[in-house]
């Protein structure tokens, strides 16, 4: 009996390729996700020797997008969603708008119609959601606040892009395509679009955060691993699935805040975990996937426009995103890893090229440019990542003047003139104020101990200050923002911060203003805390550690002491 073994040929070729290719690609040290674009290109149609199905891949390069927000909501919530949205948003409409200005210029330079120029210019607009992820989880930004800008600004971005899916096929006519609705319906797409993307996020947060934390915990029950792991994709996949079929939201989005309700439960580090492994499976089939997009004989034949398109993804977006970072006064780091983050094009680009083509606005070749941009930006993003650090070092040695003239003009980044310096003497410098930080912060104001908080998000700096409290906004590992927190009369310097990478350098910075300032660090390994001993910190924390602590004393505090031996 014959077997239709599609799936199976797809899979094991797919990742048996990925594996090679991203082995021999760290070996010449290349990060692997070259590797993974490469062994797609070769299983694609475009090579000779055995082909994949393109579109069974790309179904399978869908469920990485899924499971990978899905993941990434769970680490996240909604008040951290809320806290950068008066820079994601902004921050990301301009830049769309940036991009896309840039795509129609160019395209008109090539002689395309202005409907051609605006998909295309959109196309160009938006970032991949797998490759700014897996960027941010490999190198532990996912939970700073560069991070939670970033992904603040993709969620901005899946939204805009949505709302463009439902309104391009009612304009494609008045744009010249050769089919589409009637241009006068535009609004009321626009508004049944955000009516439904409305009503998803309200029944997520009143039914969501209740009935999905109540499920886990029935399913838990049980104390079956294998149904707690079933139950955690399915609501995943399901809720994703529902959003887009019933709301119209994107498969990423709606599994984005189904996982940020998750992580509103105690399931959500279990959830992770127990996910984990799909997610980076098949985020790898997403690489594949785009590969298999990818026609070689492009380069060939317009090699000019690829570098074209990649000129706009790669220096157009990561200059205007890194210029309306730096117009919010976000620190210089900041900037750079925003920047660096949005500079490449994935999955929704796809998606507005074939719609683009479907209806007649857009030609197949400008597809295979916007693939060919793809590939090749999201082969090269790594390298501006690994840019960051000497651009940031190049950029403060030659902009230490206007850095200090824009702090003079930055109310945020100094304390107000009414602070007596008498008054910060023996106080304690608060570097972080997340989660843990607002902890230790409200428990230092109860006892009616002194602080200065030194925070890179400007938001809650300008809260704290309407609240009567001390803080600077800025980043602590620049000299002058913990001398504006006057770390030079602080007792003790707290890092809250989750960014243990960059406490170094602030410790450096505090011992040389303050040789006898005693410093808390916050760690999130045994690595980590290793190396902040090495440092001669006077006390490091670990989560886990902590945790295992309190609750050995919780546990050895219910049995009575045993006696002791007589003499």
């Amino acid at each position: 009996m014959e077997h239709d073994v599609t799936l199976i040929a797809t899979l094991a070729a797919g990742l048996g390729l990925a594996l090679l290719m991203g082995l021999a690609a760290s070996r010449v040290r290349l990060p692997p996700l070259v590797g993974y674009l490469l062994a797609g290109v070769i299983v694609g149609p475009s090579t000779p020797g055995f082909v994949a199905d393109v579109a069974l891949s790309q179904q399978l390069a869908e469920m990485g997008v899924i499971l990978l927000m899905f993941g990434v909501g769970l680490h996240f919530s909604f008040d951290e969603l809320l806290s950068v949205r008066r820079i994601a948003v902004p921050g990301a409409l301009v830049q769309i708008a940036v991009a896309t200005l840039l795509g129609v210029l160019l395209s008109r330079a090539w002689g395309w119609s202005l409907g051609a120029g605006l998909v295309f210019g959109l196309a160009l607009s938006v970032a991949s959601t797998v490759v700014l992820l897996r960027a941010l989880e490999d190198r532990g930004l996912l939970k700073t606040l560069n991070g939670s800008i970033a992904v603040g600004w993709l969620v901005v971005e899946d939204l805009a892009m949505v709302i463009a899916l439902v309104v391009l096929p009612a304009i494609a006519s008045a744009l010249g395509g050769s089919s589409g609705e009637a241009a006068g319906s535009v609004w009321i797409a626009i508004a049944t679009t955000l009516a439904s993307v409305a009503l998803f996020v309200a029944l997520m947060l009143l039914v969501g955060r209740r009935m999905i934390p109540w499920f886990l915990w029935q399913v838990s029950g049980v104390g079956s691993r294998e149904l707690f792991t079933l139950a955690v994709i399915a609501v995943g996949l399901g809720i994703a699935y529902g959003a887009a079929v019933l709301f119209g939201v994107s498969f990423a989005l709606g599994a984005f805040f189904a996982g940020v309700v998750m992580g509103e439960s105690a399931f959500s580090h279990r959830a992770a975990q127990e996910s984990l492994p799909f997610r980076d499976a098949f985020s790898v089939l997403f690489f594949v996937a785009v590969g298999m997009l990818f026609d070689p004989r492009v380069l060939l034949q317009q090699p000019l426009q690829v570098l074209a398109v990649v000129g706009v993804v790669m220096i157009g977006k990561t200059a205007a995103a890194f210029l309306i970072v730096m117009a919010f006064r976000y620190p210089l780091n900041t900037a750079l890893t925003v920047s660096a983050s949005l500079a490449q094009i994935g999955e929704f680009s796809f998606i507005l090229a074939a719609l683009g083509v479907a209806y007649g606005l857009l030609l197949p070749a400008a597809q295979t440019l916007i693939v060919a941009g793809a590939l090749i930006s999201i082969a090269l993003n790594p390298l501006l990542f690994h840019a960051i650090e000497p651009a940031h070092r190049w950029l403060r040695r030659h902009s230490e003047r206007a850095r200090r003239a824009e702090m003079r003009d930055d109310p945020l980044s100094q304390l107000p003139t009414e602070v007596r310096p008498e008054r910060l003497t023996g106080h304690v410098v608060l570097v972080g104020y997340g989660r843990v930080g607002r902890r230790i912060g409200g428990a230092l104001r109860e006892r009616g101990v002194p602080f200065v908080v030194a925070e890179w998000n400007r938001e809650v700096v300008s809260r704290l200050r309407a609240e009567g409290l001390l803080a600077v906004s800025g980043d602590a590992g620049d000299a002058s923002v913990l001398i504006q927190a006057h770390v030079a009369r602080a007792r003790i310097l707290v890092i809250a911060s989750p960014d243990t990478s960059r406490a170094r350098g602030m410790l450096d910075i505090a011992r040389r203003l303050n040789p006898h300032v005693q410093t808390v660090v916050r760690t999130h390994s045994d690595e980590e805390a290793e190396l902040m001993r090495a440092e001669k910190v006077d006390r490091v924390f670990m989560g886990e550690h902590e945790l295992a602590m309190g609750m050995i004393q919780d546990v050895l505090g219910r049995f009575p002491a045993a006696p002791s031996d007589a003499a």
